[in-house]
């Protein structure tokens, strides 16, 4: 049968890895941390004591649209929301068990390009790909995830409830870009900011920034897949602060996107825009303190929740169930 009208009822589960795992091969020098890979009941990862473990999941038709993203953007994105998490807490990621639940009639070129664009960003991650699960699902499902292992490399992790007034907030990578990509496709309006238009479909999480913070003496740390405003107010509550963010600090973000959106919506974008994957961290002492890699964006007062020049904010952002 022509392969290009084939779908996943047509192959057996065993035919179906025959043509995705290839996709997915194991990264050079990975065989120090690997014992076992994929093809057994379950994989066997040597680690140094302690383990990073978080999960993300997609949901077509919520997570995102066919005629948005593509089969390999949807894969890109959920390397990067994963290996993101690891980042936050000052690790490493180093491997990715991944999941897929399908309507047969799902065609077999999505799934085969899925796990094109999932391989690619693993590989640029450098994590392996353990293995996984298959399994078939109602009409019209289709549901994909990943459970990403990390490695602290000896260090303690960096937490949301370390951060003490008088630590100053800092941010690796864009902010509101993917909120703005977002928007435009909404409106469709794609062509008249491509770039954040592809930060929405294919966010780059700075994840060698989350150990280089640990190593810096970060108090706090998360990264920013709900909203500034929204992820803030979680490091805020888990540490008892208030998180102040600088209106000056925050206006070379807008400006970026007003171009494209407004400068209204480029304000809420980069405020309560979703989807980022960049590190929003607390550092103690001065701003010299911080990173190269990084933008000091703030402050940590006494207090509670977020504000924005002194004045509180309610925190606003992506909610799963709230919208």
């Amino acid at each position: 049968m022509d392969q290009t009208r084939q779908t996943l009822a047509d192959l057996s589960e065993e035919q179906l890895l025959e043509q995705i795992m290839p996709l997915m091969p194991l990264i050079p020098g990975a065989g120090d941390h690997v014992a076992v890979g994929p093809g057994d009941d379950a994989a066997i990862l040597r680690t140094d004591g302690a383990t990073i473990v978080t999960t993300d999941a997609m949901i077509r038709g919520r997570d995102w649209r066919d005629d948005w993203s593509s089969p390999q953007d949807v894969g890109v994105k959920l390397v990067a929301q994963n290996v993101a998490d690891v980042a936050a807490m000052g690790g490493r990621p180093t491997g990715l068990v991944v999941t897929l639940l399908a309507d047969p009639a799902t065609p077999l070129s999505w799934v085969v390009d899925f796990s094109e664009g999932l391989g690619s960003a693993a590989r640029a991650a450098g994590v392996v790909v353990l293995g996984g699960d298959l399994s078939s699902a109602p009409a019209g499902t289709l549901a994909v995830s990943v459970t990403a292992l990390g490695s602290l490399q000896g260090r303690s992790p960096v937490l949301r409830s370390g951060a003490r007034p008088g630590d100053v907030v800092a941010v690796a990578g864009t902010l509101g870009r993917s909120g703005a990509g977002l928007l435009l496709l909404r409106q469709g309006r794609a062509d008249v900011d491509p770039e954040v238009v592809a930060v929405h479909r294919r966010p780059e999480p700075p994840i060698a920034e989350g150990p280089r913070a640990a190593a810096a003496g970060a108090t706090a740390m998360l990264d920013v897949s709900d909203g500034l405003l929204r992820d803030g107010a979680r490091i805020g509550a888990a540490s008892g602060v208030c998180l102040d963010f600088s209106r000056a600090a925050l206006a070379p973000y807008a400006a970026r996107l007003a171009p494209a959106v407004g400068e209204e919506a480029a304000w809420d974008c980069v405020l309560a825009g979703g989807e980022e994957h960049s590190l929003l961290a607390c550092f103690p002492g001065i701003p010299a303190d911080v990173p190269s890699g990084w933008t000091v964006i703030g402050l940590v007062r006494a207090g509670a929740g977020v504000a924005v020049d002194g004045q509180a904010h309610t925190p606003r952002g992506w909610d799963h169930f709230h919208g």
